[in-house]
C-alpha cells in the first residue's frame, strides 16, 4: 500500500467519478481504475459500487476514508514540521556536548548565535565523551562539541578553543606556591585520573608517555568537576583545563612548563550524514567565529 494509493482512493472518494477524479489528479482514467482495484484487492473487500464511470463509496469505503484522511493529514504535518525544522534562518538545531563545557562556552555560544538568528532554536544533550558520539552517530544529534580530535576520517573537526592545561594542587600541597613545574617532577604524587568515558583521560594517558613520567593514579573520577573536588580536599594531583566549573576554592593552579599541554575543544560530526540547512548554517557560524 502507497500513499499515492491512498491520495487517489480518498479523491474518488470524495468525487464519486472516476473520469472526474482522474482529471483532477491528471492521470490517466485506466490508471486510476487500476489503483484503486489494486487496494481493493489488497484489502479484501469492495470500497465502492460501480455503476459505469459513477462509483458510490460503500460502507467499507466510508470506513477506510475516515482512516486515511487522518494518516494522509499526519503525513502532511509531518512534512511541515520538517520544512520549518531545517528552515536555515527558523529551524532546530540537535547540539550534543560535553558535561563541563555547558558550564560556560555552550550557553554563551548558544546566546551569541541567537542574538543573530533568533528564530533558530536550539536542542541540547549533553554528557560524556561516548553518551555524545553514541547520540551523533544515532543521528540523534546534528553535531557535538567535545575535546577529543576524532581518530577516524569519517568525521569532520572544526576548532573553537585550545586551552593550556594546568598542574592543580590543593593548598596545602607543597607545589601550591610554584608559578610553573615540569611533570617529570610529579612523579611518585597520588594523582586523580579520569575513567575512560571522559575525553580528556586519553589525551592526558598519551602525553604522560610522550613525557616520559610516571602517574600514581590513586583515584579515577567520572568527570572533571570530580577530579577538582578530590583535589581540592588533598586526595591527590591532576591536571586540569582553566575553565568555568573548575575554578574551586582551595586550588592552586601551577603552569607546566613542558610543551604541548594544552585542552582542545572543537565542533565535530560525520562527513556523510545529511545535515540540515539551519545545522549547515550553524557550522559555519562556528567555522567563522573561531578561525
Amino acid at each position: 500500500m502507497e500513499l499515492t494509493q491512498l491520495e487517489y482512493f480518498l479523491t474518488v472518494a470524495r468525487m464519486e467519478h472516476l473520469t472526474k477524479a482522474a482529471e483532477h489528479l491528471s492521470v490517466t482514467q485506466p490508471a486510476l481504475s487500476h489503483s484503486i482495484s489494486k487496494l481493493e484487492t489488497e484489502l479484501g473487500v469492495p470500497l465502492f459500487e460501480r455503476k459505469g464511470r459513477k462509483l458510490h463509496i460503500n460502507r467499507y469505503g466510508t470506513m477506510f476514508a475516515k482512516r486515511v484522511e487522518t494518516i494522509l493529514r499526519e503525513v502532511e504535518r509531518g512534512k511541515q514540521e520538517i520544512e520549518q525544522s531545517a528552515d536555515p534562518n527558523a529551524g532546530v538545531i540537535y547540539l550534543s556536548y560535553l558535561n563541563i563545557l555547558g558550564v560556560d562556552l555552550i550557553p554563551h555560544l548558544i546566546r551569541q548565535y541567537q542574538e543573530a538568528n533568533p528564530r533558530i532554536t536550539f536542542n541540547l544533550s549533553q554528557g560524556d565523551k561516548g553518551t555524545i558520539l553514541e547520540q551523533t552517530e544515532r543521528g540523534d544529534s546534528d553535531v557535538m562539541i567535545t575535546s577529543e580530535r576524532p581518530e577516524e576520517e569519517s568525521y569532520t573537526w572544526v576548532p573553537i578553543v585550545s586551552m593550556p592545561l594546568y598542574l592543580v594542587v590543593s593548598s596545602a600541597h607543597p607545589f601550591a606556591a610554584r608559578k610553573s613545574i615540569r611533570l617529570k617532577e610529579i612523579t611518585g604524587e597520588p594523582f586523580v585520573g579520569l575513567k575512560h568515558n571522559c575525553s580528556l583521560r586519553d589525551s592526558l594517558l598519551a602525553r604522560v608517555h610522550h613525557t616520559n613520567f610516571t602517574l600514581a593514579s590513586t583515584y579515577d573520577a567520572e568527570d572533571l568537576a570530580t577530579v577538582a573536588g578530590f583535589v581540592s580536599a588533598g586526595l591527590g594531583v591532576s591536571v586540569l583545563p582553566r575553565t568555568a566549573g573548575l575554578e574551586l576554592e582551595g586550588l592552586r593552579w601551577i603552569g607546566i612548563e613542558d610543551e604541548g599541554w594544552v585542552w582542545e575543544v572543537g565542533l565535530q560530526y560525520p562527513k556523510n550524514r545529511f545535515l540540515s540547512k539551519a545545522a549547515q548554517k550553524f557550522v559555519e557560524y562556528v567555522e567563522d567565529k573561531f578561525k
